[in-house]
């Protein structure tokens, strides 16, 4: 292993830990109902286990996950217990880096301007971590500092396989909650078909592709960088 490589890995260890101790705060603190921050009304949070029906929730978890799994694989490279980061964690870091790009995403190009209170509403205690934070050190590492040449053009795929199973359990849950083509914001808590389930014929393919294309961006820039 290069110097540059050697700097490379222990930057990515030191964020890797940053990112599992906001997940775990962030997740005690909307768990609890903990407020730190005040001036605008709650919007997608959720107290408890109940907090779990967010993507937002489920996609920071693995991104916690995935950065607890691939800093214990670091540290054990750089004790010379093993020779390289396992290609498992690499697509695990793939997963939780597009599942939390969608999260990052979805907040800043749709649900911010249609909340009340805009943007500044969706950044409010847990979901600033949940929201930006993060979403965004996940991505600036994955991109810069845990670049690979073992993920190949096939396995961005991967990347959309958060959102398919969160959306098998979200289309199911509207679908058993309509009534005469109409779902209370109540079940449809991201507001995808407030225009009548019709709409899922739209927002599902937009959606997944949508999912996709941020995977295959973030690859994209992991293998430039990799290649520099």
């Amino acid at each position: 292993m290069n110097k540059e490589d050697l700097n490379n890995m222990k930057t990515s260890l030191i964020l890797n830990f940053i990112i599992l101790l906001f997940t775990v705060f962030a997740s005690v603190v909307m768990f609890t109902g903990y407020r730190f921050m005040h001036g605008y009304e709650i919007i997608l949070e959720s107290t408890r286990l109940g907090m779990l029906k967010f993507f937002t929730i489920q996609s920071n978890l693995l991104a916690g996950i995935s950065s607890l799994l691939f800093a214990i694989n670091e540290i054990q490279v750089l004790k010379g217990t093993k020779e390289d980061i396992s290609f498992r964690n690499y697509v695990l870091k793939l997963m939780a880096t597009s599942a939390v790009g969608l999260t990052f995403f979805v907040v800043f190009t749709y649900l911010g301007p249609i909340a009340k209170g805009g943007i500044s509403a969706l950044l409010m205690n847990s979901n600033l971590f949940f929201h930006l934070i993060i979403p965004g050190l996940s991505i600036l590492n994955f991109i810069i500092f845990e670049k690979t040449d073992k993920l190949k053009y096939k396995h961005t795929f991967f990347g959309i396989i958060p959102t398919l199973i969160y959306g098998i359990y979200y289309m199911s849950n509207i679908i058993i909650h309509a009534e005469n083509g109409k779902v209370s914001p109540i079940y449809d808590w991201y507001w995808f078909v407030q225009q009548g389930i019709w709409s899922t014929v739209i927002v599902v393919p937009v959606i997944f592709l949508i999912s996709y294309l941020i995977g295959l961006f973030i690859w994209k820039c992991n293998k430039y960088h990799a290649k520099k």
